[in-house]
């Protein structure tokens, strides 16, 4: 097959593949009005041109993956400045040839539902290289995925949250590579919601899981390069590989992914863009409570609310803090989640809270909005509001916020120790920063 007729193929079958998941999205037509309001909110700014680890590599340094038989850890976000997904790039760009492809929760699209196992029928992808998912009964490659991989690729727009569980799969994927003598090769994308700001406690690893790997914090302000050198450099993982980072060109820390000429593309079905990504690493807490994170509706991380919820009171409370970079206003809504999700929180019912609007997000600071958010929640409604303790744990990454709705640590002791992880971990991290 010329690599002309194989593109072909490859776009066809990708093509399809978009086209006969897309039911399986989380996002129905609902609430329209909202739905064009949050668009209206997005920031226009002057875009700096940006290359990928991607286009970097194909550019500048296709010498490593000559002649090489490469396998890649990617999804539908491992795009080129053409938009062509990585592994034709590659082929098309250099002397390599894509042997299989791996991927994370959410699948090749991008379009399997929050915690659905992704598993793949040989016959639907007769045009691509062999598939393998890394989200089901299987996690980390088996020896027998990596026959004939020499060079392992890892490609995919993470979204900076340490509880979004790519980052996850990176590290067992280095883990595979270095027990099979496989070099890694990480092709760096930018952070989208910024490496300048880390928020949060970092991990204690006592409730480390697979949405809680590594002792970061909840935001923790790296590209997926850099976090894979401090993987390898504090040996966060049994075995450590070879391993190479292609960097992006012309990126920095202060940039957020609109502020880059690099567009977007929803890394799952409940992360549509930046503005989600900036609020989702406070209000993805939610999830271990019996109130809803917006899941279900157009707006998902960007509201809560449950039935016995005054929105009006409970937003008066919440802009009384005056938060820096952040507003609240009172809402309604009705989730209506789609039949295959694993997330049916109040189905088909009125809801009543808040929508977090982010007025200025270089100060907004998503973690200590969603702390403030569950404890006002919790004083405000003591006999509603239900927490499931291990699932909180897992997500904040400490015992801590499930110490303070039992009344064993008070909110300033909690912010304490926030404000303390955050600055030992920014002088851990420096000597694996790659950018300014």
């Amino acid at each position: 097959m010329t690599a002309l007729s194989r593109r072909i193929s490859y776009l066809y079958t990708f093509i399809i593949l978009l086209t006969t998941t897309s039911s399986s999205q989380e996002h129905p037509s609902i609430h329209e009005e909202e739905l064009e309001e949050h668009k209206s909110e997005k920031i226009i700014v002057e875009q700096v041109d940006v290359l990928t680890g991607l286009e970097n590599l194909i550019l500048n340094y296709s010498e490593i993956v000559a002649n090489k038989q490469v396998g890649i850890v990617t999804n539908h976000t491992g795009l080129d400045s053409r938009g062509r997904p990585n592994w034709i790039a590659i082929e098309e760009g250099t002397s390599a040839q894509v042997v299989a492809l791996f991927t994370p929760e959410h699948g090749l699209t991008g379009q399997f539902l929050a915690g659905e196992h992704v598993a793949y029928h040989s016959e639907e992808y007769i045009h691509l290289p062999k598939i393998f998912s890394l989200y089901g009964a299987i996690k980390k490659p088996a020896a027998h995925m990596l026959e004939g991989v020499e060079l392992l690729i890892y490609d995919i727009q993470d979204v900076g949250t340490r509880f979004y569980t790519y980052i996850t799969t990176l590290g067992l994927v280095m883990e595979a590579a270095a027990e099979n003598d496989i070099p890694v090769l990480i092709l760096d994308r930018p952070n989208p919601i910024s490496g300048a700001k880390v928020s949060g406690p970092t991990l204690d690893l006592a409730h480390q899981s697979f949405v809680g790997y590594y002792p970061i914090p909840v935001q923790y302000g790296l590209t997926p390069g850099e976090l894979a050198k401090m993987i390898v450099g504090e040996n966060w993982i049994e075995t450590i590989p070879e391993l190479e980072v292609i960097p992006m060109v012309n990126w920095s820390r202060e940039l957020w992914n609109d502020e880059t000429t690099i567009p977007w593309v929803p890394t799952s079905p409940n992360i549509p863009d930046v503005v989600t990504a900036t609020v989702y690493p406070g209000t993805c807490f939610l999830e271990a409570t019996n109130v809803s994170e917006g899941r279900g509706t157009p707006l998902p991380f960007l509201q809560a609310g449950a039935p016995w919820i005054d929105g009006k009171l409970l937003s008066q409370k919440l802009n009384q803090l005056n938060l820096d970079g952040v507003a609240f206003r009172p809402v309604s809504f009705t989730p209506r989640h789609p039949e295959k999700s694993g997330h049916m929180k109040y189905q088909d019912e009125s809801c009543n809270g808040v929508r977090i609007v982010v007025a200025d997000r270089r100060k907004f600071d998503p973690v200590l909005t969603g702390v403030h958010l569950l404890n006002l929640i919790h004083e405000l409604y003591p006999a509603d509001f239900e927490i499931q303790d291990k699932t909180l744990n897992r997500l904040f990454g400490t015992g801590e916020l499930s110490m303070l709705f039992q009344g064993n640590i008070s909110l300033q002791e909690l912010l304490y120790i926030m404000v303390s992880d955050t600055s030992l971990f920014l002088e851990l991290r420096k000597p694996y920063l790659l950018y300014p």
